[in-house]
């Protein structure tokens, strides 16, 4: 998991390190490619929950950081772009994934063997990996994207705005979420 307000500061220091008062295209360029660098991976796991293939996530980073380059570009706020991009990202993933409804959702939790494990291990882990992955595609949909947003190290406030509902909404979602899981694993 994420520690969203060292990332947070992150930010700040990366926009105050690259130019931020410049109003140069360089700088501008070099800022949106180290927050690419930065948020890529969260981005690609968030947007892999919407069950999207990994080539239409990795297009739609790109459209993310475009849109952000020509946000910043516009001297548009610079506030908790953490939360601005999952809520772009959110946003074309939601038109993709409409676009596309016959695609068939893609498992959310990757298992790669491990080479120490012997093959009653891997069976074992296997079969573990799926009833969680089952348990997490059963959830209702906003459940599951209010809990790969909280995996993903957004604070409660970030999902709320992130999916539009109240920050109420967004811990009775993960404590239901939560909940079933450890029902899951009696």
């Amino acid at each position: 998991m994420s520690d969203g307000p060292a990332e947070s500061a992150l930010d700040i220091r990366l926009l105050a390190d690259t130019g931020r008062g410049s109003s140069g295209g360089a700088a501008l360029e070099q800022e949106v490619t180290a927050l690419f660098e930065l948020w890529r991976p969260a981005l690609l796991r968030y947007l892999s929950s919407f069950g999207l293939p990994p080539q239409d996530g990795e297009e739609i980073v790109q459209e993310v950081f475009l849109a952000l380059f020509h946000h910043l570009k516009k001297q548009k706020a610079r506030t908790n772009l953490r939360g601005w991009l999952f809520r772009v990202a959110h946003n074309l993933a939601l038109k993709r994934r409409n676009a596309e409804r016959n695609r068939s959702v893609d498992a959310h939790l990757d298992h790669l063997p491990h080479p120490a494990l012997n093959p009653e291990q891997e069976l074992a882990i296997g079969q573990r990996q799926q009833h969680l992955s089952s348990i997490l595609h059963a959830l209702p949909e906003l459940d599951r994207r209010c809990l790969c947003l909280r995996a993903e190290g957004l604070r409660y406030r970030e999902i709320a705005e992130v999916l539009g509902m109240s920050l109420g909404s967004v811990a009775a979602s993960l404590a239901r979420s939560l909940a079933r899981f450890e029902r899951a694993d009696r």
